[in-house]
């Protein structure tokens, strides 16, 4: 696996750690015990946005690793990893504040996961087909 490739896995892995610590946090703030899920608005907010964050995550990471491992243009594939982290912390940040749209962090995140996989599926397609 490339460095950058191994830079954005690890980057991710503290996104998800940090969006826990938000929940965390919010369940302390707000007084609501485990294994409870609702709460006030604030607790709510950042539950959603771990629960959120994961299943992107879980989108996310595997298109990632197939992209770098088939595609063999890890510069590419870095960026976009790049790219749906930021995407991913604003839509987070966003999120956190009901004020605020969440909308182009979210429609940015999408579109990385959905290049990364069109970057798998030619390098699949490469490896099977063309070469």
């Amino acid at each position: 696996m490339y460095p950058l490739i191994g830079l954005v896995t690890l980057a991710t892995v503290l996104l998800l750690g940090w969006t826990s610590y938000l929940v965390g946090r919010a369940r302390h703030r707000y007084g609501v015990a485990a294994p409870s899920t609702t709460g006030p608005d604030g607790f709510q907010r950042a539950f959603r946005v771990q629960a959120n964050t994961f299943e992107s995550a879980l989108m996310f990471l595997p298109a990632l690793w197939t992209a770098s491992w088939c595609h063999g243009m890890p510069l590419l594939t870095a960026a976009l990893g790049a790219v749906w982290l930021i995407a991913r912390t604003a839509y987070a940040l966003t999120y956190l504040d009901a004020a605020k749209s969440r909308a182009i962090p979210f429609v940015l995140s999408m579109l990385a996961i959905l290049a990364l996989v069109l970057q798998a599926a030619w390098g699949i397609a490469w490896q099977l087909v063309l070469r």
